[in-house]
């Protein structure tokens, strides 16, 4: 794993970043696409993923090939295919078709705080997956998750209860992610070995 920095993020090889926003200590790993998106502080994304017209929160943990906010096909016109909207990739004369660009830019997916997507996982577009969520390895999410909350298959159904939910209100009210990194380090020692309510007996 790469020396992470407050100053630049770290983005390995064969990546694409483009009209994109990283936050401080933010990794990007190997053969990412990340287009349009904001990736909050400490958040990282591991090999082959793609994320585009996405909000990801602070210290979110992106799995390998986690597809996040898919682009989408026309299905109620005559074609699905885009030669209708990058119709310049194949007639001269021809223009994009700005306004489709413009309404799947539009459409949205937010990751929220202290989130796990497992590996090969999808996100669709306009979902909220909510602070300290779980989505499963090969989920694939087509509504919103409630916080502090495990979802899997295909599509994503809730498993289980990350924490009660007076722990989980507890732990957004405490919103620990927003701490300077002072503070988490100072803290580090109880992150570690405090499970989450003696943490908030301590820190709430």
């Amino acid at each position: 794993m790469a020396k992470l920095k407050a100053d630049a993020p770290v983005i390995h090889d064969g990546c694409a970043v483009t009209e994109s926003q990283l936050g401080r200590f933010v990794e990007i790993g190997q053969g990412s696409r990340v287009a349009n998106s904001v990736v909050g502080d400490y958040s990282y994304c591991d090999r082959f993923c793609d994320i585009a017209n996405a909000e990801v929160g602070k210290f979110s943990n992106i799995a390998s090939f986690v597809r996040i906010g898919a682009t989408d096909h026309p299905l109620d016109r005559a074609s699905l295919h885009h030669f209708m909207y990058r119709s310049d990739d194949y007639w001269d004369d021809a223009e994009r078709d700005a306004a489709w660009f413009a309404k799947r830019a539009a459409r949205r997916a937010v990751i929220g705080h202290d989130t796990w997507i497992g590996h090969n996982a999808q996100v669709k577009p306009e979902v909220t997956i909510g602070h300290g969520a779980v989505v499963a390895s090969g989920a694939v999410v087509t509504r919103d998750v409630a916080p502090y909350t495990i979802v899997g298959g295909v599509t994503a159904q809730v498993i289980r209860r990350r924490l009660p939910a007076e722990v989980a209100e507890r732990m957004m009210a405490l919103a620990w992610w927003d701490w300077d990194h002072a503070a988490i380090r100072a803290a580090l020692s109880d992150f570690r070995a405090l499970n989450a309510e003696a943490f908030m007996e301590k820190y709430a």
